[in-house]
């Protein structure tokens, strides 16, 4: 397994910049955010499509540097009830899935996105319990006219790419478990599978150990980023969490760097079972820590996960 980084935190930085710094801490994979929410500072399909020459240097850049691409991160909501909004992410996504089959990159990681409650709505509508029964009524109708449809139609287009799609299980959007993401997997297709990231699943309750082995081969990527758990909070409020994530002291949970929300043992536990069901392919960083600098918070992830990666089997891992 390789040790990988998500770039967009270096999306200030001109990209060679970033790749010798990621080069200097011993990391091995990047990845690249092309639009959408990631944004596209170190790689823009519009730019890189139009030239071939600027893709091959920017794959010679990482190559150059012992590195490899693990996957493009496009993020967005194509489902959207906004017509316009939904187009945008929607082109970014497909000039992404072209622009990896350039740069002979597997996978693409997203969002499944999330429609809303009827065809004349104006936002989307993340459908969170069954009763009452007007519930059920859109979640039915999101899944049958909008998002079956949609991704049906996508998973043909990855494959004619060549590519999978790597979904973030995220909650807001209708694939955020991994129930909701074996559901859509198995009515559109093998090309969709997971962008593993376990810091969403964390402030859910789930645990990412009996996640993995659920997903087994659907698991495309994985992420590392980390999710501390405020159980004074939790107790007087739950995990439903719609402050800002300023307010630090507020909040049932918060994104953490990695160490800082679990401890070294989950996190050997996670790359065991990763290793249990067969992935062998990249764990790449994603900084959202508000508590920690992007220097200090990225080299203490590496730091962690390098010791888990690397360890000679350490005997409190259970797979050893």
């Amino acid at each position: 397994m390789k040790l990988g980084v998500l770039t967009v935190l270096y999306q200030d930085l001109p990209v060679e910049t970033t790749l010798d710094k990621l080069a200097e801490l011993g990391v091995e994979a990047v990845e690249f955010g092309t639009g959408n929410y990631p944004g596209n500072a170190h790689c823009d399909p519009d730019e890189l499509l139009a030239d071939a020459s600027k893709a091959r240097a920017l794959k010679r850049a990482v190559a150059d540097r012992g590195m490899i691409i693990s996957a493009l991160s496009c993020h967005g909501n194509p489902l959207h009830p906004n017509e316009d909004v939904a187009r945008s992410a929607h082109d970014v996504w497909r000039k992404t899935a072209r622009l990896a089959a350039e740069l002979e990159v597997g996978v693409v990681n997203g969002f499944s996105g999330c429609p809303g409650d009827h065809a004349g709505a104006k936002q989307p509508n993340w459908v969170t319990c069954a009763w009452p029964p007007d519930f059920l009524e859109v979640l039915d109708w999101q899944w049958n006219e909008r998002v079956l449809p949609y991704w049906t139609e996508e998973a043909r287009f990855a494959r004619e790419q060549g590519v999978v799609v790597g979904f973030e299980m995220h909650p807001g959007f209708v694939v955020y478990n991994p129930e909701t993401l074996l559901r859509l997997r198995a009515a559109a297709g093998d090309e969709l599978g997971a962008n593993f990231d376990p810091s969403h699943l964390f402030w859910q309750g789930i645990d990412p150990v009996e996640a993995i082995k659920e997903l087994g081969d659907a698991i495309f990527h994985v992420h590392a980023k980390d999710t501390a758990i405020d159980s004074a909070n939790v107790a007087v409020n739950g995990v439903l969490d719609t402050k800002g994530y300023d307010k630090l002291l507020e909040r049932s949970w918060l994104f953490r760097t990695v160490g800082y929300g679990h401890g070294t043992k989950t996190w050997r536990d996670i790359v065991g079972v990763l290793r249990a069901v067969g992935y062998d392919y990249v764990m790449s960083i994603e900084h959202e820590d508000a508590l920690a600098s992007v220097d200090e918070g990225l080299s203490k992830a590496v730091q962690l996960l390098q010791d888990v990666l690397f360890a000679e089997k350490p005997a409190d891992m259970w797979w050893a």
